[in-house]
């Protein structure tokens, strides 16, 4: 059988990413990648929530070329949609690609374009749950197009939603969604936990850690409201990781009456992990479209029970009593209540700890990502 050729248009060149692309060419995928623009060319909404964003580009594609993995440049800058499609077809025919596997939506939508009336194959990636509408016109033209030959869903829950979308009669078939978790190696979280005093944390205090970028649908305000019934005399100390620049959240926190233990560490692109590490407990508050969260997993392979609502993918990383517990969703009361057991429950704690890390290990290997997507 003859080499596969395949084009790989991302903008997450986080490690598990490169490390599949990585591990495709080992096993003898002929893997091309497309290198983005610098983030200023972006927009301001991603320059503003990825301050590391060049870092991370460089960091990524770095590794490939270092790995062999040829790289091209390809800019989707959005000033003509006409002239990308063109520009990418113009790739897709000369280069004689049978894959084009896309992880950006815009990409996508301009990759079906381009492969019309060519032999290459569409692979689409979809990592959150929803969003996706028989009713929205740019729905058919991104996910439900049905040129896509395959859709690696993160998860389950996001594979779930497409087969139980409404009505029934438009479904997409169901071998056309393929779920593959996105794999991790324990190899990659070796260094120590960070120290937290940094934030105005006192050393020996019961910390709480959430890693995110504040959005409406990642449940923060909940998080806050169950922080503040908690008794009154427990030092129990929150730290919000990552993007929490919003006047909303500005506001709820004043408003708490245990504001002074909540803390803000901002934007952490290199050591989110680390300072997650240092927590007692990781508290995943989602309320909709979570898919399988990467710091939850950050957290399970450092040992750290975490408390997780019963949203989207988080079920599938977090077995309830085992590794740690599950919430129902906008229950700040649940939340509460599940860190009182945590707070009370060292042992327990230990052991959720322990068993987290196992299932990371057994689990969620990024050998498994790369066979399957291969």
């Amino acid at each position: 059988m003859r080499t596969i050729k395949a084009l790989c248009i991302t903008d997450d060149f986080d490690r598990p990413t490169v490390a599949t692309f990585i591990g495709m060419h080992r096993a003898g995928i002929d893997l091309t990648v497309v290198r983005p623009p610098p983030r200023d060319e972006l927009g301001a909404e991603l320059a503003n929530k990825s301050p590391n964003y060049d870092r991370q580009i460089a960091s990524g594609c770095a590794a490939l070329s270092e790995a062999g993995v040829w790289l091209v440049d390809f800019e989707f800058r959005g000033s003509s949609k006409a002239n990308d499609k063109e520009l990418l077809r113009v790739e897709l025919r000369d280069g004689g690609y049978d894959v084009l596997h896309v992880f950006v939506n815009k990409a996508l939508q301009h990759g079906l374009a381009a492969t019309r009336g060519l032999s290459t194959r569409v692979v689409a990636y979809r990592g959150i749950v929803g969003n996706v509408s028989f009713f929205n016109p740019v729905s058919w033209k991104r996910f439900l197009n049905p040129r896509i030959n395959r859709i690696v869903c993160v998860a389950d829950a996001v594979r779930n939603h497409f087969l139980q979308m409404q009505p029934a009669f438009l479904r997409l078939p169901e071998e056309r969604l393929v779920k593959i978790y996105k794999g991790h190696s324990l190899e990659w979280y070796t260094d120590p936990p960070a120290d937290l005093q940094e934030f105005g944390i006192p050393s020996g205090a019961f910390v709480i850690g959430c890693v995110g970028t504040y959005r409406p649908r990642k449940g923060i305000e909940q998080l806050i409201e169950a922080m503040a019934k908690l008794p009154e005399h427990w030092q129990v100390h929150l730290l919000l990781v990552g993007y929490m620049d919003s006047p909303v959240l500005e506001k709820k926190i004043a408003q708490s009456p245990i504001a002074e233990r909540i803390h803000r560490s901002g934007y952490r692109q290199q050591d989110a992990p680390l300072l997650t590490a240092a927590c007692d407990v990781f508290v995943l508050p989602s309320v909709k479209r979570e898919g399988l969260s990467r710091a939850l997993i950050e957290a399970m392979v450092y040992r750290i029970p975490s408390i997780a609502t019963n949203c989207g993918g988080n079920p599938e990383l977090v077995v309830d009593g085992v590794t740690g517990l599950l919430v129902p969703v906008r229950d700040p009361s649940a939340i509460s209540d599940a860190i009182c057991r945590m707070y009370k429950d060292p042992d327990m704690r230990r052991r959720m700890g322990e068993a987290a890390r196992y299932r990371i290990k057994t689990s969620f290997r990024i050998e498994d990502t790369i066979e399957q997507t291969i």
